[in-house]
């Protein structure tokens, strides 16, 4: 990736944030939101993990709220029969007006590969989904997620192989998620009204509990506060903050056409049915 350095932006919100990086420790930077027992942090908070049963899901969040950050998180999503369930690992604002980037993985019978659906919101307002099939069984090991996000991009990314982009293009008219800090959240749920094969196959819940599991959390990123200091006036490629002026260069883009020839199986901005008045904006500008 090339790097700029946004100053401009960096000077604007230097009252506001700390740059913070992850403890490595869930228990310090998460907290169970629901799901009773089902949801639970393990080995002195190196795993965590969430369960779904026929009574409920279960999910947690982020201690921090973030405003721009490059986040890592490891997954390995419930294996065997997982049709109907959904683990959804997003960043996400409140209100109805809120942002939003999503990684959502749709169950699927045996045998048959996940969904990995992505999502961007911005003011409430999404529509933006792309989904892929991946090229290893998730289930199997422990695999990276990670979400570059600051003012020139947000960058989807999988074992560190890019695999979408979603640029600002503000000046073009397009809304760009950069006004509203996020909290980071999962939750596994039920969702067999649509999550496989548009609801054709239902959740066997003689397979539950269903549990996925999560390690090796890593943020570099500016945690919102109310008095915090800076994330820094001044980003350098060894101050640990280079993140915050990266974007794409020819060989992330690359590696995004190879996923995206490879193992896309829906992209909004090529579905002309669903837009016939026109595809958003960003679709012919990006």
């Amino acid at each position: 990736m090339r790097s700029k350095f946004p100053i401009g932006f960096l000077l604007l919100v230097a009252a506001t944030f700390v740059v913070a990086y992850s403890t490595g420790n869930l228990y310090q930077d998460f907290e169970i939101t629901w799901g009773d027992n089902r949801a639970k942090i393990l080995e002195n908070g190196q795993l965590l993990t969430l369960s779904l049963d026929k009574v409920s899901g279960s999910g947690f969040r982020s201690k921090n709220e973030y405003l721009f950050g490059k986040i890592d998180m490891q997954l390995k999503l419930v294996p065997g029969n997982s049709a109907g369930t959904v683990t959804a690992y997003y960043l996400s604002s409140l209100g109805s007006a809120h942002d939003e980037i999503d990684f959502e993985f749709l169950g699927n019978l045996s045998g048959d590969p996940y969904v990995l659906h992505t999502n961007v919101f911005t003011q409430g307002k999404g529509n933006r989904e792309q989904q892929f099939y991946l090229w290893f069984d998730p289930t199997k090991d422990f695999h990276t997620y990670s979400v570059l996000w600051n003012p020139q991009s947000i960058i989807f990314s999988v074992d560190g192989t890019p695999i979408r982009e979603f640029k600002n293009l503000e000046s073009k008219g397009v809304l760009f998620p950069k006004n509203q800090a996020m909290r980071i959240y999962s939750s596994l749920w039920n969702a067999d009204d649509w999550a496989t094969r548009g609801g054709l196959v239902k959740t066997d819940w003689s397979q539950a509990p269903f549990t996925a599991s999560y390690r090796n959390f890593n943020a570099q990123a500016c945690i919102w506060t109310s008095s915090g200091s800076s994330c820094s006036s001044k980003v350098s490629p060894n101050s640990g903050q280079s993140w915050l002026g990266q974007s794409m260069d020819a060989t992330g883009q690359a590696k995004i056409h190879w996923v995206q020839n490879n193992y896309m199986i829906y992209n909004y901005c090529t579905d002309t049915k669903r837009f016939p008045q026109g595809l958003p904006p960003e679709c012919s500008l990006a």
